[in-house]
């Protein structure tokens, strides 16, 4: 029995194991909406294609199965772009299904004809275009391979439309297994005895392929073995924080202790992920001790600077091989990994920002943080999107292990929201929370609609200062007292959140914080606090916190940013 190229498509994604597809419908992939149809495949349907690949985003950090977008040409492709991207730097396995203009229509500047290859060759796997519908399920099965396969990441789809009507006797195709890189022994034992040689030994964690097996796995054998463990940017999820081991995240808003210990480790091994900018502080720390990398990429392209060994294997392989801790652990006490965890306990114990005599308006983030870690179950899922509003969850809001955070490690705004929705799809049963500044938050926020209409009740926390207040920081570090160009007006984002039919309130003040906060939790509904911060009384180490090195694990900064945020702050 026959049936069209866009059909077999949607049977071959059945075939993976799919769910959702997050789509913003055009004329240029009919067959394929048709064939959704009578599929188990669940279409959510979007409301912008940034806010549709942010979703696949979500659902493929969170299930480890690539997540799918579909989009239109032209137009509809531009505005996916920013996903695709997410996708590459994160490394983060993603499926794009862009619909094309017909096969005729080429080269003759059609309606809404571009080049699918010169846009997104550079920051995909591979770009594809399926011109022969006999080989849809063949080119569906590689693309979803590729996605996953080494270093996980974006594969982009062109499908013409007059390509996806014709029909075909080619049937869907089992999904090709992918290889298992295992750990050789003889690379464990050389681990084993770099680690048993080393007084100051750290563990990075980050990157995806993590499951709760092998966070539970590599956290206790670190405890064992009295090996500190930390976490990438965004990542840090990876390990649970209840961990005597957890030594807290590096990256921007990281405690200036951990990067100080970054520089004092002899032996550096990184799992899942490599030796950025971000998480070197623009390659100026950890880059002369010994360094081993786990990660299934021969090349470790994510990794700059020096690597003494190289393990190829994902997290979850590695952490079910890992050598045995007492090999690892040599004559090495507990000092380290303790004194490690200690800074971490205190950097994240949640402490108000402002003292009994300043004279701060509006909600105390420090103390609203800190009720948001008491007050959400222990399995929430945390999403995220960009700017400084977004270092107070990282700081105080804990992690049991992964699928727990979703968040753009490229910096992308506009990913809190749509990731919250997809969060909420895929984990009902779960509380979800995103968090924003007011600038991120209106770069996705239409895609509330999705959440009602679909039935998914997020928590969203928007920060609003009326700046774009990492910019602001910067700003201030390098041209204090002239802000420019980073003002914003607000309107009632809680009046707006109830015009979709959630549950929206403003919060002026610390003391309203906790009522609303019960409220929206128990409001069965997609819920919002707009909570109204005075930059002109934002403590200057949180006007500052995305920048490196401002924040100290006391909560203070150095004397000259404070100085540069205390004369630019409100201007």
């Amino acid at each position: 029995m026959s049936s069209t190229a866009g059909h077999l498509i949607v049977s071959q994604l059945e075939q993976h194991g799919v769910r959702r597809a997050y789509a913003v419908p055009g004329e240029s992939f009919l067959d394929v909406l048709d064939g959704l149809y009578d599929s188990p495949i669940e279409t959510v349907v979007c409301r912008h294609e940034g806010g549709a690949g942010f979703m696949a985003l979500a659902e493929a950090r969170l299930t480890g199965t690539p997540g799918i977008a579909m989009v239109t040409r032209g137009p509809g492709a531009a505005n996916a772009m920013i996903a695709v991207h997410t996708a590459w730097q994160d490394a983060t396995p993603l499926v794009l299904f862009v619909g094309l203009i017909p096969v005729a229509d080429r080269e003759r500047d059609s309606f809404q004809e571009f080049s699918l290859s010169g846009w997104f060759s550079t920051t995909a796997k591979r770009v594809m275009v399926l011109d022969d519908e006999h080989r849809a399920a063949e080119m569906v099965a590689e693309a979803m391979r590729l996605a996953s396969s080494g270093r996980p990441g974006p594969v982009v789809v062109g499908l013409p439309e007059d390509v996806l009507v014709r029909r075909t006797e080619a049937r869907a195709v089992p999904p090709r297994a992918l290889p298992a890189a295992v750990p050789a022994p003889a690379s464990l034992d050389e681990l084993a005895g770099r680690l048993a040689g080393a007084k100051r030994p750290l563990l990075v964690a980050g990157g995806d392929g993590w499951t709760p097996d092998a966070a539970q796995r590599l956290a206790g054998w670190a405890e064992d073995a009295n090996i500190p463990v930390a976490a990438d940017w965004r990542a840090y999820d990876a390990v649970p924080h209840s961990s005597p081991a957890w030594a807290g995240w590096l990256g921007y808003g990281r405690a200036d202790t951990l990067a100080a210990r970054l520089d004092e480790a002899d032996l550096l091994v990184f799992i899942g992920c490599g030796r950025s900018d971000v998480l070197s502080d623009g390659y100026t720390r950890g880059l002369e001790a010994p360094t081993v990398v786990v990660l299934p990429d021969p090349d470790a392209a994510t990794h700059a600077g020096r690597i003494d060994q190289h393990i190829p294997a994902g997290p979850a392989a590695f952490a079910a091989a890992l050598p045995a801790a007492s090999a690892a652990r040599g004559a090495r006490g507990r000092d380290w990994m303790d004194a490690l965890a200690a800074d971490q306990r205190r950097y994240a114990t949640a402490r108000p920002d402002y003292g009994p005599g300043d004279s701060a308006r509006g909600v105390d983030l420090g103390e609203a943080f800190g009720l948001l870690e008491r007050e959400l179950p222990a399995d929430r899922i945390a999403t995220y999107g960009a700017g400084n509003a977004t270092i107070w969850g990282h700081r105080y809001l804990s992690h049991a292990g992964p699928g727990t955070l979703v968040g753009p490690r490229n910096g992308a705004m506009g990913l809190a929201v749509p990731a919250a929705v997809a969060a909420a799809l895929v984990h009902p049963e779960r509380q979800v929370v995103a968090v924003c500044g007011d600038g991120d938050f209106l770069m996705n926020a239409q895609e509330l609609a999705t959440a009602v209409g679909y039935g998914a009740a997020p928590l969203v926390i928007v920060v609003d200062n009326g700046i774009y207040g990492t910019i602001v920081a910067h700003q201030q570090k390098h041209y204090p007292g002239r802000p420019s160009g980073t003002s914003m007006a607000n309107p009632d984002f809680a009046a707006w959140m109830q015009t979709f039919g959630g549950h929206g309130e403003r919060v002026e003040s610390t003391a309203d914080f906790a009522p609303a906060l019960e409220r929206a939790l128990a409001s069965g509904k997609p819920a919002l606090l707009h909570l109204l911060m005075d930059p002109a009384t934002m403590p200057p180490s949180q006007a500052n916190a995305a920048l490196h090195g401002d924040i100290n694990d006391d909560g203070g900064e150095p004397a000259e940013l404070a100085a540069a945020a205390a004369e630019g702050a409100g201007k």
